[in-house]
């Protein structure tokens, strides 16, 4: 449906919705400079939540004036749980890891007082822009969160990426359940279980999308391979979201996208009641600024 993260951040100023991001862990240049962006495109109003005293030395270094801006100053043992706080009060609808450890990011976000938590799987969901010679957003997943899923937690990381993309105005998701190869090998766990959701689409356990599999990733992405190989399906070389079998499979894919094909990338945590920016410490300005676009675009959005 899109074909670029600026089509995604024009989709994003169209909404009337407010939203209001509220920064764990702040005090961290890449993400203000990507703050700021986000406040300027008209994507998202930023709370800083951090090291108060660094948080506005860093905004001053960008030219700006600490006093137009929300900062809530906390210590390192609470900043998430303050950011956790301001979307339970309906202050923010994003929540978003800065200079934070995940699992400290993750901990008030899975806590059973804050609900927060909606019953589901907890996935991480991936879109990757200007992928050479594909031509639209890709969504991988999940590389980052799930380690090795079983068939449940699969079903469950389709949900939550095709939850996404209804959010974001797709309509029926096509999705690929990638694996080595084409046919079911009772020895190749990923076949069976590719062939096992595919059934379940069809019979209407895993609903809103189109689920084929098993697919390798070369005929899921490109329909002449496909025809080459004998691979009957007519959604080949025009998939929105790639499965892939466990977290090293999607973290090398996305690492290869990213480093070697040099993609641009947009990343949220599903399966909780907001979206979450939980991208790496070390990740650039510009991709914590698509990923507040992504989450942006999904937020205040139900299915």
């Amino acid at each position: 449906m899109y074909k670029n993260f600026d089509e995604v951040v024009a989709a994003v100023k169209l909404k009337e919705t407010e939203r209001s991001v509220a920064i764990a862990g702040a005090h961290d240049a890449p993400v203000i400079e990507a703050a700021l962006r986000a406040e300027q495109q008209d994507i998202a109003v930023p709370i800083f939540v951090g090291n108060a005293g660094r948080i506005r030395e860093i905004l001053r270094s960008f030219d700006r004036n600490p006093s137009d801006y929300n900062i809530i100053d906390a210590s390192e043992n609470t900043e998430a749980q303050v950011a956790v706080e301001l979307v339970k009060d309906s202050s923010a609808n994003v929540l978003m890891k800065g200079l934070i450890e995940t699992r400290d990011m993750l901990h008030p976000v899975v806590a059973k007082e804050n609900n927060l938590r909606t019953g589901k799987l907890m996935s991480h969901v991936v879109f990757f822009s200007n992928v050479p010679n594909y031509h639209k957003l890709l969504v991988t997943t999940d590389g980052g969160m799930v380690m090795y899923p079983s068939l449940e937690e699969k079903v469950g990381i389709i949900e939550n990426a095709v939850d996404a993309m209804l959010r974001m105005g797709y309509k029926l998701p096509k999705v690929a359940v990638l694996a080595a190869i084409e046919k079911v090998n009772p020895r190749m766990k990923a076949t069976v279980e590719a062939a096992e959701l595919k059934r379940m689409n069809q019979e209407g356990l895993i609903q809103h999308c189109i689920v084929e599999g098993p697919l390798s990733y070369d005929v899921a992405m490109d329909k002449a391979i496909a025809h080459h190989k004998g691979v009957d399906c007519q959604y080949c070389g025009d998939f929105d979201a790639l499965i892939v079998p466990d977290i090293d499979a999607g973290n090398i894919l996305g690492k290869c996208l990213i480093v070697t094909a040099k993609a641009e990338m947009g990343g949220v945590i599903m399966g909780a009641k907001v979206p979450i920016v939980l991208t790496s410490r070390g990740s650039s300005a510009e991709e914590k600024f698509f990923s507040m676009a992504v989450a942006s675009l999904m937020a205040g959005k139900n299915i």
